[in-house]
This record gives structure tokens, sequence and C-alpha cells, in this order.
């Protein structure tokens, strides 16, 4: 078990989906200066048991790709940090370190038809919808061997052969695009569900209120998902949001909603199965609001003044890689040797992927005029 877990005040209960037994508590947005030993240690012994029972009803070559992806992502991210701090890549560039768990639990749940669209923090679920972390890494390097060519950069991955639809770097912007996604698979009969990530800055958008207006009215089998990091940039959500809640706000327009610990993988991956079922059996959307933590700041240019390392520090302790290989071990799914194993080959991926993209030439200056739609 880790030394500590995280300590928070916690809140009212969470707003769970109709007919789903269970409940979870929710915690709070606001930091503390200590960490309540105690109170931690039953907080991951109730999550590694949640986590343990879930394991035990999932095939072990799934469980072994899942831990996989999220340590490709873990160390994809680390070594963008590391080359971004060389100047290797430009512009903006927003980490997912801390919220793999999101990512995977989620979106390995899908069929590969299946489609989905995100915000800017957009490099691990490009590719654990299949994009290849070659692909990824020459688009962050502006390079001709990116997955758009090198013209969308960090924030703007995009493969309409994995029915990835980006990487949008308006706030909300991409709540309305994705609700139009659903909108075409129930026209066109094709049983897809789309996944449609943002963060909880979004919610204050008028976008997100009228978009679940029109999801749950015209039934379309979207997957709103609310990646629940605690911080618009830099502003804590209990500064900027009046109801604690976000799962709940689905509440006003009679849609199934739930609350997610994000620090979870399985915990994740059940709530989306639930919502696909709710997807595929009549159209009806789902509000999940899935509260993890981002250990890095907003991003590069971000130095997180506005937390406190020992907050930081408490959250690190929870981390979903590390929950999940303490289960993985305890159910006897996966031996010491076998994560050693998953980490080389993820190292290993990782550095094939920055060969790729620094061997890539960078686009002709022609490119400059393709692709290029004006109305």
């Amino acid at each position: 078990m880790p030394k500590t877990a995280t300590s928070r005040k916690t809140e009212q209960k969470s707003e769970k989906a109709s007919g789903n037994p269970s409940s979870e508590t929710a915690d709070s947005t606001g930091s503390s200066d200590f960490v309540d030993v105690e109170l931690a240690k039953a907080e991951y012994l109730k999550r590694r048991k949640s986590q343990l029972e879930s394991i035990k009803k999932t095939d072990k070559k799934l469980l072994r790709e899942m831990l996989y992806q999220m340590v490709l992502g873990r160390i994809f991210e680390e070594k963008c940090a590391e080359v971004y701090r060389m100047g290797m890549i430009g512009g903006f560039c927003h980490l997912y370190i801390g919220q793999e768990a999101i990512a995977v639990g989620s979106m390995m749940a899908l069929r590969p038809d299946d489609m989905v669209i995100t915000a800017y923090r957009d490099h691990v679920q490009a590719m654990v919808k299949g994009m290849t972390p070659e692909s990824v890494m020459a688009e962050l390097y502006g390079k001709e061997g990116g997955c758009v060519k090198g013209k969308g950069g960090s924030m703007h991955m995009f493969s309409k052969e994995h029915q990835f639809y980006g990487g949008h770097g308006i706030v909300g912007g991409q709540i309305g695009v994705g609700t139009g996604m659903a909108y075409a698979a129930k026209y066109k009969g094709t049983d897809q569900v789309t996944l449609c990530f943002f963060g909880e800055a979004a919610v204050n958008q008028g976008m997100f209120h009228e978009s679940l207006n029109m999801a749950e009215l015209w039934k379309l089998p979207c997957i709103y998902i609310c990646e629940n990091n605690q911080y618009g940039m830099g502003t804590s959500q209990s500064r900027a949001m009046s109801a604690s809640s976000i799962a709940k706000k689905a509440d006003a327009f009679h849609m199934a909603n739930e609350f997610v610990d994000g620090m979870d993988v399985m915990a994740v991956r059940e709530a989306t199965l639930r919502a696909i079922e709710r997807a595929r059996k009549d159209g009806s959307p789902t509000l999940l609001e899935i509260r993890a933590y981002r250990f890095m700041g907003h991003s590069m240019s971000d130095p997180g003044n506005y937390r406190t390392r020992d907050e930081i520090k408490k959250y690190q302790e929870r981390d979903p890689i590390i929950l999940f290989k303490d289960s993985l071990k305890e159910s006897k799914v996966l031996s010491d040797k076998d994560f050693e194993q998953i980490e080389q080959e993820a190292i290993e991926a990782v550095d094939k992927a920055l060969k790729f993209a620094e061997e890539s030439p960078f686009p002709a200056e022609s490119e400059l005029y393709t692709d290029v739609y004006a109305d």
C-alpha cells in the first residue's frame, strides 16, 4: 500500500445513474495542508477491494493491455515534457500525467468503430484509440509523419481511420460537435456510440447545457465524459462553480449520470460499459463525471504555483498506475517480471516514436495550401 493516500474533505454523495446500486463519496475541490493517515488508509483499502472484485471478472489479456496503455501513456508524456524543455516541441503542450485511467478505462470499452472527440489534452487518448505513438510524436514535432502532417500539433490530433475526431482548442467547443456526431450515427443507423471528453471548466459554457438538453430530448447515443481534474487552468473548481457535483447537473435534463473515481481504471471501465449499454439499447445519453488529478501544470508553461506540494503529493500517493499494478499483483494476474516487461515495451515504443519524429521531414511549403477549407 502507498505510504499515504489522498486526504480530502468529503462533500455530498455523488449522483448515480438510474439502476446503479453502488455509491461513492466525492472529494472536495478545496485543498488541505495535512494528511489524515487513517482516513487515507481506509480510502485506499476501499478502492483496492472494489478494484480487485472487478479484476476477477475481466479477461487477463485485456487487463495486461490496459496496464500497458496506461504505462505507455505515462512514459510518452514524460518524454514529451523532456523534449519540450529542449525546444523540440513548440506551442502549447498539455500533458495527461495522472489521468491515464480515464482514457484507458473508458476507451478500451468501445468498439473500434465507435467515435471519440476530445479537448486539447489529447496525446494519450489518441494512442488508446489506435493511433501509433510515432504518428502522435511526429505531430508534436510538427513533422510530415504526424497524424495530420504536422499541421495540428499538440492540441489537434485527428484520425478518420480510427474514428478520432480531435483535439479541439476552444473550451467546450467539441461538446456540440460530439453531439452532432451522435446525431449522425442515429440518423444513419450505424449503432455507433460517441465518447465526448471535456474538462470541468467547459461545464460553465452554454454549449454544455444546450448539448445535453438536445441529446436527451432526441435520445442521442452520446456519452459525455467530464474529466474533472479539479482545476480549470489555475482556478480550482470551488472558486468557479457554485454546485460541487457536475454529475448532478444532468438531472436538469433527466439524463442518466454517474460520479466515478478517475484514479481507478476498473471503476471507469464499468461506468462506461453501463453507459454504452444504455446508448446502444435506446440511444440514451449519459453524463459521467470522472474525478482525477493532473500531476503536472495545466500546460508546460504553467509553473503550478496555485497548488501546494503537499496537495500534489497526496494525489500521487493514489497514482492510478500504482493502484492498478498493486491490484493485478494481488490478484496474481501479473508478476513483477510481467511488470518489468510491460515497462520495457513501453520505453521501447516511446524511443521508437521519438526516433521516427526526429527523422521525419518537415512538411513541404506547398502543404500550406492543402487541406484548407474555406466557405
